[in-house]
């Protein structure tokens, strides 16, 4: 009799609210040696990678709480910061509302 494997769905968890999620609900944050902090919208660039929620709460988390800085290892220069902030502004669910995850 031949056994049939359920399909494999990658799973990541997000550095700021530690919940795990199939990989592609994930949002990727790449360190490159070249560019820097950066949104990595593929989610194929080669670097050190962290993933976030796309929820408001999470980003903040990990922004202001060292949460990216130390997953990344590394620490994000102001302009890096500031990128991401407003990443997660325009184009994150809930960015007007409190709390995490």
């Amino acid at each position: 009799m031949t056994r049939r494997r359920g399909i494999h769905v990658p799973q990541r968890t997000c550095v700021g609210c530690g919940q795990v999620r199939p990989k592609r609900e994930m949002i990727r944050i790449v360190r490159t040696p070249d560019a820097g902090v950066q949104v990595d919208p593929t989610g194929k660039r080669a670097g050190r990678g962290a993933y976030l929620c796309s929820q408001a709460g999470c980003w903040k988390a990990a922004l202001t709480g060292g949460r990216l800085e130390r997953a990344l290892r590394t620490r994000l220069t102001p302009q890096e910061r500031e990128a991401l902030m407003a990443f997660s502004a325009t184009r994150i669910a809930g960015a007007g509302e409190k709390g995490v995850g």
